[in-house]
């Protein structure tokens, strides 16, 4: 069972976590995993309804990447349903998140694909939609930098420039230039999608990601004038 997948299965039988934050429960570990399970199905639904509407290829979407598994969906579906309703509330969700991940950016990174994937869902990410990411992202630590990066790995750059892609300065020395295109591949690259128990939808957006990322790469490169090739 995938990480997602292991999150919605620990909602079964604990309908108390739909009516009520911060539940107190002698095991802190079922509490906690359950809180970010809310937590996260609660992001996703008002990632639905930033641009006001809810459609349902952007339902789909968010059951594709935060996939629940099918004794799971009962309880999953009630509360995305009334987490829906309103964008009201979503940077609770993100804090709560945050302080859980706090230590592990690569999964808030990973949320935040997941989150970009919704808004798409619809054929247009509107700008009260990358408000609402741009939000979630700096709740989750990311610089201003940092989420152009991952909003250009979705949506594209400006003139392609890889740099932005990258997260870098133009200016960026050679040997800075490659340590952070291996920090960035590292944190990107799908095999660790798989190792974070990510669904098929979220590993394919994955290499869809690392594509961009490596076609970015090699473009700087060229520029450079230095060897083609990525870093093995």
């Amino acid at each position: 069972m995938g990480f997602w997948r292991k999150l919605a299965a620990r909602l079964k039988g604990k309908d108390c976590f739909l009516a009520c934050d911060g539940c107190d429960d002698a095991n802190n570990r079922t509490v906690g995993d359950a809180d970010f399970a809310m937590a996260l199905i609660g992001l996703g639904a008002k990632m639905a309804k930033a641009d006001g509407v809810v459609s349902r290829s952007e339902i789909k979407a968010f059951y594709e990447v935060f996939r629940p598994p099918p004794e799971g969906r009962e309880p999953l579906d009630r509360a995305f349903e009334l987490a829906m309703q309103t964008t009201l509330g979503f940077e609770g969700y993100a804090r709560r998140l945050a302080r859980r991940f706090r230590n592990n950016p690569a999964i808030l990174e990973d949320v935040i694909d997941g989150l970009f994937h919704i808004a798409k869902a619809d054929g247009a990410v509107t700008t009260s939609e990358e408000d609402f990411l741009e939000q979630v992202a700096d709740i989750f630590g990311f610089s201003p930098q940092e989420f152009r990066r991952i909003r250009m790995g979705h949506l594209g750059a400006p003139d392609d420039d890889p740099y932005v892609i990258l997260g870098i300065e133009a200016d960026i020395s050679d040997a800075d230039l490659k340590r952070a295109y291996r920090r960035i591949a590292s944190q990107n690259h799908p095999d660790r999608m798989i190792a974070r128990g990510a669904p098929p939808e979220a590993q394919r957006l994955a290499g869809e990601k690392m594509a961009v990322i490596n076609l970015a790469y090699d473009q700087i490169l060229k520029e450079r004038g230095l060897i083609v090739g990525l870093p093995n």
